[in-house]
């Protein structure tokens, strides 16, 4: 499989994802020496923003519809054991670099409500998570992948432990770090088992994807690679059973900052659709029946125990379960509607699942931990917060017109390809995320305070302030761009998942794209 690339030269003139990269990094240092807490606040904000313009460029100018690597950068490589500097997006990643650039924006323009204290070093850290994030998603290069992979661990930590509401944040963090680690241990020797096969093959060492996509792996090295892969990105995915760690981690971390980026980027499922099934796909065919059974059973599992509780952050963990299952079928129905649904599905919950937990946030600062025994007929003190709730929870169940439609129309149909039965699955996750969010807010939203105290405390309930109204009207406008544009988003990432189909059709020991024909210069392909 060898894949066109264009590079960062040709499109936009300059190393433009080594400054998506390093820009969050610079700002990060900047601060440490910025001592008062608004002009840090200030400058964290101006960063933040200049990186969703480049972010925005990048999407802008990136040739739509072609399954060719863009904005390529290659720098210096240690020969000995393969490891280089290699940045590029396709169809696949470069959606994740606006949303995860908009999300640091709006968790940073929510900074002074969620870090009542200290809030320079809490924009550090975020920026921090951020850089390591933009990071994952624009490495070629599978070390640097898992390096970025890893250090996403430092800034969670600290964001967890200092800016925790709950009063066991630090054995969360401490259980969420030693699950990471050791599916990151895990993952690094499936990393490298493919590194010294390539060796083996051509006579040196790579971690290079591209490269890799060229050495077909034996049949039986690629089962042991793909469950070696397999259980890191699962555990921080999370995919049923490998979850327990993050019901703890989303009821005693921030409700805002880390639970935002925990559930609204998908950084183990998109470990499986970037490297996984494209280098390993007679594996992933192999075993696509456990993938698809581990991922209905978190389906309907995380919907069960959500349709069970009354506090909001735990609802929208097992949600978020949920839907990690509902994505995990797509992506392993191993054909071309299921790929766009699934990455349709991960590119919307970074935009559903975060904004819950926004308004799971706007929430506590006003009554404390957003639980039904002190809410009720919030839709007569808080119409605005109410209004919020209902488009991002209805986006969250696939209403049409909203983002998640267009993702769980293509889900179902690319389930449908693979077996009826795992179609009727899927649909039945969709029955029952309508049925734990319409629960909720029947309860919170329309129903009766629990008693005359509650009644009274929410009657002096103040609604959405300036900040949260920007941040909720920004959520509110992509749940119906995405869902009423759907188009150019698809278009961005045919190219690629058609190649990807392609390749799993053919298998890793044919090339299942071969370039006929030169790179398109910027302005020869439409966009």
């Amino acid at each position: 499989m060898i894949l066109p690339e264009i590079s960062a030269a040709q499109q936009v003139g300059f190393p433009i994802l080594s400054v998506l990269l390093f820009l969050p990094v610079a700002v990060l240092i900047v601060l440490k020496f910025v001592r008062d807490e608004d002009l840090a606040y200030r400058v964290a904000l101006a960063g933040s923003v200049l990186e969703v313009i480049l972010a925005s460029v990048v999407a802008l100018l990136f040739v739509r519809d072609v399954p060719d690597m863009q904005f390529m950068e290659r720098g210096g490589s240690i020969p000995l054991i393969g490891v280089g500097y290699h940045l590029g997006v396709d169809g696949i990643s470069v959606l994740f670099l606006p949303v995860t650039a908009l999300l640091t924006v709006l968790v940073i323009l929510y900074a002074e409500y969620a870090a009542k204290a200290d809030t320079r070093h809490y924009v550090m850290a975020t920026l921090g998570l951020e850089a390591t994030l933009i990071g994952a998603f624009v490495s070629l290069d599978l070390i640097l992948f898992w390096l970025f992979f890893v250090l996403e661990l430092v800034p969670s930590y600290f964001l967890i432990t200092r800016w925790g509401t709950g009063p066991r944040r630090e054995r969360a963090a401490r259980e969420y770090v030693a699950f990471m680690l050791t599916g990151s241990a895990l993952m690094l020797v499936g990393i490298v088992l493919l590194g010294l096969n390539a060796g083996r093959v051509d006579g040196s060492y790579s971690f290079d994807f591209l490269k890799l996509l060229s050495v077909p792996v034996p049949a039986e090295l690629q089962t042991l690679i793909f469950f070696l892969m397999f259980f890191g990105l699962a555990v921080k995915a999370p995919i049923f059973p490998f979850h327990t760690w993050m019901p703890k981690v989303l009821e005693e971390g921030p409700v805002v900052g880390m639970s935002v980026f925990l559930v609204g980027i998908k950084l183990g499922t998109y470990g499986f659709i970037r490297f996984v099934i494209p280098l390993l796909p007679e594996a992933a065919k192999e075993w696509f029946w456990l993938m698809v059974v581990l991922g209905v059973a978190g389906m309907v599992y995380g919907a069960l125990i959500a349709l069970i509780q009354s506090n909001l952050r735990r609802l929208l963990a097992f949600s978020s379960l949920s839907h990690m299952g509902v994505v995990v079928v797509g992506l392993f129905s191993l054909n071309f509607s299921g790929f766009q649904g699934g990455l349709l599905q991960m590119i919307n919950l970074g935009i559903v699942g975060a904004g819950l937990f926004f308004v799971a946030g706007f929430l506590q600062t006003r009554t404390g931990p957003p639980d039904l025994s002190v809410l009720g007929g919030l839709v007569h003190y808080v119409p605005k917060l109410t209004a919020t709730f209902l488009i991002i929870a209805l986006a969250g169940i696939g209403l049409p017109g909203t983002n998640g439609f267009n993702g769980e129309h293509l889900i179902i149909l690319g389930a449908f390809k693979a077996h009826w039965v795992i179609a009727l699955a899927a649909g039945l996750g969709t029955f029952l995320t309508a049925s734990y969010f319409l629960w909720y807010f029947q309860r919170a939203f329309l129903g009766r305070p629990a008693d005359a105290q509650s009644m009274q405390s929410l009657q002096t309930m103040p609604d959405l302030k300036l900040r949260e109204l920007i941040i909720a009207t920004a959520l509110g406008g992509m749940v119906f761009w995405i869902g009423l544009d759907t188009g150019p988003f698809l278009q961005t990432m045919n190219g690629s998942l058609r190649a990807l189909e392609t390749r799993v059709e053919r298998g890793s020991f044919v090339q299942a794209y071969q370039a006929t024909e030169p790179a398109p210069q910027l302005g020869e392909t439409h966009r």
